[in-house]
């Protein structure tokens, strides 16, 4: 079988910096730190951490007085913060960058006296942090059909901001869907999507088209690997595949060419496991795909410092 391999693929810079936090606030401050919800969508990077001494928890009543509380990647609403901050917990945020850039977008549109338009998935984490970090009134739309429906105060004094794993298709319809209703609308272009997203979408529209199917490692209540199963579904036969052990090897009926990638919150040790499982049942002739070379990092929290 020929595998090609997407790039860029795998952990991006906000995941890094996230599983790092927690590695460093075990090493200074020894086991248990608490991490409020799944650091990142990967239960084996979860599972890693917690055999390392964190623990994770739902919410921060399940954090002791004076313990050391990590906020995931996905970010939190403020009252949340407040929280940590009234019961005088070391809360140390993992909250990513680029989410962090959204949630001050918002903040700025509502100090400008503007209704803010949030175009994301309902009950997704970062959603439910993003609307609450931005005060005054807060609209969630996931379509051009929510757009339809949507009532306002007053249209002239509106802005929009986005999840950012979001496909960046179905963000820029939501978006041209918002600007036609309300023509004076302001908000970021969609290249403000989050940077890795918008690569690893790119790498498995490629990938796809060069493939006769595609498997994406990642798991399932990840946004953005299933966005990267959904996009390559526009081609050919995709999968997402949350642990390799558990492949389905009618996927690879008839296939001479398997595109593989990765979700950006899967380790690369999971697709290595992918193709020691197929170069276990024959040859593998593998290829990895010309793309976009990450070099982002992002600073860590003084905390961790």
């Amino acid at each position: 079988m020929r595998v090609l391999l997407a790039q860029p693929r795998g952990f991006c810079a906000g995941v890094e910096r996230a599983i790092e936090i927690v590695e460093r606030a075990l090493a200074k401050h020894g086991a248990p730190v608490y991490v409020r919800h799944e650091i990142v969508h990967n239960r084996h990077v979860v599972e890693d951490l917690r055999a390392k001494g964190a623990v994770f928890v739902d919410e921060l009543d399940q954090v002791p007085d004076g313990a050391i509380a990590i906020f995931s990647a996905h970010g939190v609403a403020r009252s949340v913060e407040t929280e940590a901050e009234r019961r005088g917990l070391a809360a140390i945020d993992a909250t990513c960058p680029l989410v962090k850039k959204v949630h001050f977008e918002g903040q700025r549109y509502a100090a400008q006296g503007r209704e803010v338009v949030l175009i994301g998935h309902p009950g997704h984490p970062e959603v439910v942090g993003t609307l609450g970090q931005i005060p005054g009134t807060v609209h969630l739309v996931r379509n051009p059909a929510d757009v339809a429906a949507l009532r306002v105060a007053e249209s002239a004094r509106l802005a929009y901001v986005s999840q950012t794993t979001l496909s960046v298709d179905e963000t820029r319809e939501t978006a041209q869907a918002l600007q036609a209703r309300f023509p004076t609308i302001v908000g970021p272009d969609t290249k403000d999507i989050c940077y890795a997203t918008q690569n690893r979408q790119t790498a498995v529209r490629a990938l796809a088209r060069a493939a006769d199917a595609v498997i994406v490692v990642g798991a399932a209540n990840s946004s953005n690997s299933t966005r990267l199963r959904e996009l390559a579904a526009e081609y050919v036969p995709a999968y997402l595949l949350e642990d390799p052990r558990d492949l389905d090897w009618a996927w690879l009926d008839g296939v001479a060419t398997l595109g593989v990638t990765a979700g950006a919150s899967a380790p690369e040790r999971l697709v290595d496991d992918l193709l020691a499982a197929l170069a276990a049942r024959g040859p593998v002739d593998l290829v990895s795909l010309p793309g976009v070379e990450e070099a982002v990092r992002f600073r860590l929290p003084a905390e961790v410092a």
